[in-house]
């Protein structure tokens, strides 16, 4: 029997989505506290790996504590730490309580990404799975592009953008108790629990490694872009502060729409398809970047990337996960271990920048992007 379309069961699932894109904070963080602090390039992308270093730390054990506390549990307790993570730097400002926060972000959105992708599958129909994965990825692009402007409209008003901190970690909140208020009935398998043995086993499966490692990069590239393109623009092409950190929003505004139209696509293109279109997009718009001549094409181009990598994680999630349906949880907390990329590329972009340039800096994002064509090309062809 299908399941139904349930949208008040599904809206509080993907609400969770709007409060996963909180982390992606770290951007603004880079220039907002890199600039208060005086820090270095090195110092400042400390930010980004604060938060996504527990990727690695917490995804699996997560994933088997999951298993037997249950995913929608999980995604409350995520989402209230999300929320002291974001009260902790509003109340105390300081680089070190600025770290501590972001730790305390990360660790709770670890937990928020481990649990609300396998839970919204399980909230969707079978044949829905890769369209609404797409779709929440666009939920997740509306809060991640909002983060900036509303950063400047409160510093505009209050004298003080950290008043976003306390907004959102609000928001996380009351997205606890809308989850709290709806069931979703979870598939758990009941033959064999994960554990920490059986989830790294499945490493050894090459299909499973490469996807992993396509995890890794797209979100070192998506925070890369994030923690980095402010940068990049105010030093290659000596752009003025506040426009150079618009494009930060352009580039979630075009993770947005792509993501709202991936969602629509996926019901008619193949998976493995629109995966090889989407790298392609995604090389070719990071090369131009580095060549562009001006501010105007420069904004355009980091447009053109956040569409072609919109697609890319869930695509990714969906095809493995529909590969190996039985390992949900175990696929779930390997993969989000792998978002760690957000914490090791920016550090990369960093230290190129520093020893070389921006634009070296700005590389190792190419380098990204060619991993994830060459894996698309090959599961194609496996297909």
């Amino acid at each position: 029997m299908t399941k139904k379309i349930n949208i008040s069961k599904i809206a509080p699932v993907l609400m969770a989505f709007f409060v996963m894109s909180f982390v992606d904070l770290v951007g603004i963080g880079v220039d907002r506290v890199k600039a208060d602090f005086g820090l270095s390039d090195t110092m400042a992308q400390l930010i980004p790996s604060a938060a996504f270093l527990w990727f690695f730390l917490l995804s699996v054990p997560v994933g088997i504590i999951q298993d037997r506390l249950g995913k929608r549990n999980m995604l409350n307790i995520g989402m209230a730490i999300t929320a002291l993570g974001l009260i902790v730097p509003f109340i105390a400002y300081s680089f070190a309580t600025i770290l501590i926060g972001f730790a305390l972000l990360g660790i709770g959105n670890t937990i928020v990404q481990v649990s609300a992708n396998p839970l919204l599958v399980d909230a969707v129909p079978s044949n829905c799975t890769s369209s609404f994965l797409s779709f929440s990825q666009f939920v997740k692009a509306i809060g991640s592009m909002l983060g900036a402007p509303l950063a400047a409209l409160f510093a505009a008003q209050f004298g003080d953008w950290k008043v976003l901190f306390l907004v959102f970690g609000v928001v996380s909140i009351l997205s606890v108790l809308w989850l709290s208020a709806v069931k979703v009935e979870e598939t758990r398998s009941e033959e064999s629990r994960a554990t920490f043995t059986s989830s790294f086993k499945l490493l050894g499966t090459a299909f499973i490694l490469m996807m992993v490692m396509c995890i890794f990069l797209i979100v070192g590239i998506d925070v890369g872009v994030n923690a980095a393109s402010g940068q990049f623009l105010m030093n290659k092409l000596n752009i003025d502060t506040t426009i150079a950190e618009s494009g930060r929003s352009i580039y979630f505004f075009g993770k947005m729409l792509g993501t709202f139209g991936g969602a629509i696509l996926l019901t008619m293109v193949a998976s493995r398809k629109f995966f090889i279109w989407s790298s392609v997009l995604s090389i070719i718009s990071l090369l131009a970047l580095l060549v562009a001549p001006g501010q105007t094409t420069a904004l355009a181009i980091i447009f053109v990337i956040g569409l072609g990598v919109a697609n890319i994680f869930p695509l990714v999630y969906a095809i493995t996960v529909g590969k190996f349906p039985d390992r949900t949880n175990e696929i779930s907390g390997l993969m989000m271990m792998a978002v760690a990329g957000g914490a090791v590329i920016p550090l990369l972009i960093g230290l190129f920048s520093d020893l070389f340039s921006i634009t070296a800096g700005m590389f190792v994002l190419v380098a990204c992007a060619l991993y994830i064509l060459i894996v698309s090309l090959y599961i194609k062809k496996e297909a």
